[in-house]
């Protein structure tokens, strides 16, 4: 899957014994959702990269902070995130390379995982733990296809629910594709459906037509002088006589 030379490149910040830590778990995580290959590996890691701070911070930070608070009932933001008793910000803060966040959360992950998290949230921070919440999120949000057609931005939007921190993604992204032996990605004409061709094709002759046409300007002629009625001409030469 991933090498440790290939991680240590990638996220050079990360200790050498926190790589042989986590690599493992890495790797098996990867294998059980179907991030396989160079462009799902390269950007899965490059997301983790971003939001872990290459892996330092597997756990929220606890003030707490005024957004903290919020994670509190009986807020709107502690009723959306399935916090119903006093405590369960703290208890189910953010944890993971993609935090899982909420009691709500805890409770969707550990079932799928087979694992009770909402008596022991502390798991959640585990390696193993840790590494897996993040493939199963990204399986499920059908981040995996999305990788595929490098479709990098739309990735970020679906962890982030904006572009908060892109410039820092596309960082690790490149990096990551890179050591991952991936180049650019090749430029492809615009997909059409053969209507398109058959409509050009009609108009062809009309365009060769209009084409061949030469606009000659119009000479100007001269105005030519009226006639005179022949019993004008008669008087004007009795006149001269």
């Amino acid at each position: 899957m991933l090498t440790d030379a290939q991680l240590q490149q990638i996220m050079p910040n990360l200790a050498a014994a926190k790589r042989a830590l986590y690599l493992p778990h890495l790797d098996a995580a990867m294998q059980a959702h179907g991030i396989d290959g160079p462009l799902r590996i390269a950007a899965f890691v490059a997301q983790l990269a971003h939001e872990s701070g290459e892996f330092r911070w597997m756990e929220e930070i606890w003030g707490p902070t005024d957004a903290q608070r919020r994670y509190e009932p009986p807020s709107d933001l502690a009723k959306r995130l399935g916090n119903t008793q006093a405590g369960d910000g703290k208890r189910f803060k953010g944890r993971g390379p993609i935090q899982i966040t909420g009691r709500f959360n805890y409770e969707k992950y550990g079932a799928l995982l087979g694992l009770d998290l909402t008596s022991d949230p502390a798991l959640a921070a585990t390696p193993g733990v840790a590494f897996a919440t993040a493939g199963l999120y990204w399986q499920k949000n059908g981040l995996n296809e999305l990788a595929d057609v490098r479709d990098f931005v739309a990735i970020t939007k679906r962890i982030n629910g904006g572009t908060n921190g892109l410039a820092d993604r596309q960082r690790y992204y490149a990096l990551a594709l890179a050591v991952l032996g991936v180049g650019a990605a090749p430029r492809e004409a615009p997909l059409g459906r053969g209507y398109e061709a058959i409509v050009a094709d009609a108009k062809a002759p009309a365009r060769r037509r209009a084409a061949s046409k030469k606009t000659v300007p119009a000479k100007k002629v001269p105005a030519k002088k009226a006639a005179r009625p022949v019993a004008a001409k008669k008087a004007a030469s009795r006149r001269r006589v």
